[in-house]
């Protein structure tokens, strides 16, 4: 087993103990290599920002310390390659700059040698006429993201086909890609009801301090049979 994935089934095997903890030479054992070198793992883990805690003398080990973070995840360097891909790709995708940020962490804990290889691979793959932000477009997905993640109302002025300019406050419910662009797809309490907006046809959004309980998710209707979620659903 190699040095990452032995990291991340000794963390898992912590997660699993739970308050038991286990001690170093339980985990050589498991894992077939030294108790120092089970202690170097543990540093790297911690290192990472992995909660574990160590407990010296006799009947002391390591113990994962609440669910402050989430399982560390061990990418292949050809899953990193197709992440960056698909944010190059993708550069207009909703949450684009967190998922830039994700990429760049993942790429902070790899080992130098699966850095390089990453490097390597990528330069195997050439990408032409990829979507990219304009700075107005990202901020006003930025401002409608962020509502969707708090539940905050959100004053738009919209511009529909005809080039009619109307102001709206919305309740965010989902966002949605269809006939080749994105849409925000809201409660208007301007209109009183269900309304698809396209983001490219937003001529300003601003967030407010006002939160809204989620409507009844049947209200919006059901997808198509052909749309799925960002997971496959």
């Amino acid at each position: 087993m190699d040095r990452p994935a032995r990291l991340h089934a000794l963390s898992e095997e912590l997660r699993r103990a739970g308050t038991r903890g286990r001690t170093s030479e339980q985990l050589a054992a498991q894992f077939e290599v030294t108790t120092r070198t089970i202690k170097r793992d543990i540093a790297v883990l911690q290192s990472s920002g992995v909660a574990i805690r160590s407990a010296a003398g006799p009947g002391g080990g390591y113990e994962i310390v609440g669910n402050a973070t989430l399982p560390p995840v061990n990418f292949t360097p050809a899953q990193a390659v197709s992440v960056a891909i698909a944010l190059t790709v993708c550069g207009d995708v909703p949450f684009a700059p967190e998922g830039r940020a994700a990429l760049a962490k993942l790429l902070d804990v790899m080992d130098s040698q699966s850095r390089e290889r990453v490097a390597k691979l990528g330069a195997r793959v050439w990408i032409r006429q990829a979507t990219r932000d304009t700075s107005t477009g990202a901020r006003i997905r930025g401002v409608v993201e962020e509502a969707l993640q708090r539940d905050v109302l959100v004053s738009l002025c919209y511009v529909d086909k005809e080039g009619r300019r109307t102001e709206r406050v919305v309740e965010p419910h989902l966002l949605a890609h269809s006939y080749g662009a994105w849409f925000v797809v809201a409660w208007c309490r301007t209109r009183d009801g269900v309304r698809w907006f396209r983001l490219d046809r937003v001529a300003d959004a601003r967030i407010t301090r006002r939160t809204f309980v989620p409507r009844d998710p049947e209200l919006f209707g059901e997808p198509p049979p052909d749309a799925r979620s960002v997971f496959g659903a």
